[in-house]
């Protein structure tokens, strides 16, 4: 039997959100945010977290700093069973930071990298990492050590009998390419939201870039924020909507998301319990600040369940 549902080889930093901003930041003078949290950020932190409070076995390979800003993510991971045997540390750089700064309509997310973009294939256990089901990425192009590695990483996963989910999240030179092409051959499940869907296809229409994806990879499925969630297989279609909550904070709903799908889907569920449990999961993080405070609360997921399930 696997070791784990799903292993990780991501990145990890904590989130800085300040809240109550102005939509237009002046320079040289001090604005006063009314609010602040302090708290598990990045995409396969806030994925590999949540997945391990809805009860999967998760096994995590990152990179940390020999400084406090790591070792208090790995705490907030720890603390939930997150499998962490396999971290290493850099005596170079230091562990990544972001700072998010939410506005009425949109949001700044200023990230400093650091040493998640050192990992490389080198630094990662293949016996660990293929000693479960499935094997999930995020962040494809912050992992700058990494990404002319990550095709030969998925085919020897694939190789390993592994499935293989991808979340890109955004490009911070915007030219979605690099190996992404090479790498979606070996990928199960495409997780980007709208947005990011049309830039992985290279065009502006989402329904035109949700046919082209579909023709890549076997399921993609696409995080429509209010409007719910879309599994496209071929040429089925299953559509999920968003669950109605009064919304807190909806940074790290989208990974959020991701944890509830996979949850289910690393369980051989229906397309249809997927959709729902991932919406499920996304709206309850979307209940306290950031992406992983609601799930740290002891028996608050249970009782989320309780009353929308």
């Amino acid at each position: 039997m696997p070791r784990f549902d799903i292993t990780f080889a991501g990145e990890i930093n904590l989130d800085i959100i300040l809240y109550g901003l102005p939509d237009e930041l002046p320079q040289e003078r001090e604005i006063l945010a009314n609010g602040c949290c302090v708290t598990l950020g990045s995409s396969s932190a806030i994925t590999a977290h949540n997945l391990s409070v809805l009860g999967s076995k998760v096994g995590f390979i990152t990179r940390v700093g020999q400084d406090d800003l790591g070792k208090i993510a790995l705490n907030r991971m720890s603390a939930v069973g997150v499998d962490l045997s396999r971290v290493t540390e850099s005596h170079d750089s230091d562990t990544g930071l972001t700072m998010i700064l939410p506005h009425s309509r949109s949001r700044h997310i200023l990230t400093n990298p650091g040493c998640m973009a050192e990992m490389k294939l080198e630094h990662l256990d293949m016996e660990y990492l293929t000693s479960s089901r499935h094997f999930h990425l995020s962040s494809f192009f912050l992992h700058r050590g990494m990404i002319q590695q990550i095709p030969e990483l998925f085919r020897r996963l694939k190789a390993a009998g592994l499935t293989i989910s991808l979340d890109t999240n955004d490009d911070p030179a915007d030219r979605w390419a690099d190996t992404l092409p090479e790498a979606l051959r070996y990928v199960d499940v495409l997780m980007p939201n709208e947005r990011e869907a049309c830039k992985i296809a290279g065009v502006s229409d989402f329904e035109d870039a949700v046919r082209r994806l579909s023709r890549l990879v076997p399921l993609v499925v696409v995080k429509m924020g209010s409007q719910g969630s879309m599994a496209v297989r071929g040429t089925e279609r299953f559509l999920n909507p968003a669950l109605a909550v009064g919304v807190v904070d909806p940074v790290g709903a989208g990974d959020s998301f991701n944890a509830g799908f996979l949850h289910k889907y690393a369980q051989g569920g229906r397309l249809e319990e997927c959709l729902a449990y991932g919406n499920l999961s996304a709206a309850f993080s979307t209940t306290y600040s950031g992406g992983t405070e609601a799930f740290r609360i002891p028996g608050l997921w249970q009782h989320f369940l309780e009353q929308h399930a």
